[in-house]
């Protein structure tokens, strides 16, 4: 009897082992707005010329006040980290957060700390993974959905118009990085039309066509890169 219960006790410790996986890769896409040759007027303080690089991340939504255990979902975001045959593995701000692109998990003071969540692919099944690898699971409803969302690898260069001044057009330089303007690589510049109607930075080159203190009308002859 007694080695029955071992070996019973063996076999749930062993289902409830779980270890997370890390091997997801968010799918991103290369972007340049406008188009080349198009006709495009914007107003100051709008984006004359965008490109970059968008990172698009999968993850669940779970309602604020989800309860797995001793667990608590406060609701939000949980970025995918890593998938399986049954499971995908999510990412979390602990206790009080502090990061708007994650939902944030606590716990009571008997739970052991979390590492991981988990969802089931095949039902609303969602599971905490603790530091020891173990994994508690309850029945509670979630969504699946794809944002882009703020990432070191996300990266952005943008033209804004800030309006003339006699002859002169002013233009601002922005770099982002995960959404976060860089200071370091930002930059405001002016450009005489009275000498040229072509106006160049960093590879763009953008022909004006018209400006004024309010809009500028313009085409985009060639792209930073």
């Amino acid at each position: 009897m007694f080695r029955a219960i071992l070996i019973g006790l063996g076999l749930l410790a062993a289902s409830a082992c779980a270890t997370p996986a890390q091997n997801y890769v968010a799918p991103s896409e290369q972007f340049s707005r406008p188009e080349l040759d198009t006709i495009v007027t914007v107003g100051v303080g709008e984006a004359m010329l965008s490109q970059g690089n968008i990172v698009y991340l999968d993850g669940v939504n779970v309602a604020p006040s989800t309860s797995v255990s001793g667990y608590t979902f406060q609701g939000g975001f949980y970025p995918q980290t890593g998938q399986d045959e049954n499971w995908t593995y999510h990412s979390y701000a602990y206790m009080s957060g502090g990061n708007e692109n994650l939902g944030v998990l606590s716990k009571n003071f008997l739970m052991d700390p979390p590492q991981s969540i988990r969802a089931s692919h095949e039902n609303d099944r969602l599971c905490v993974i603790t530091v020891f690898n173990v994994a508690t699971c309850s029945n509670r409803d979630f969504d699946r959905e794809q944002r882009a969302i703020a990432s070191s690898n996300a990266f952005q260069q943008t033209l804004l118009y800030s309006g003339r001044i006699g002859d002169a057009i002013s233009i601002s330089y922005r770099e982002f990085s995960g959404n976060v303007a860089r200071p370091a690589f930002s930059n405001d510049v002016q450009y005489d039309l009275s000498i040229s109607s072509e106006i160049g930075y960093r590879g763009a080159v953008i022909e004006v066509i018209s400006a004024t203190n309010t809009e500028i009308t313009y085409r985009v002859i060639r792209n930073f890169n």
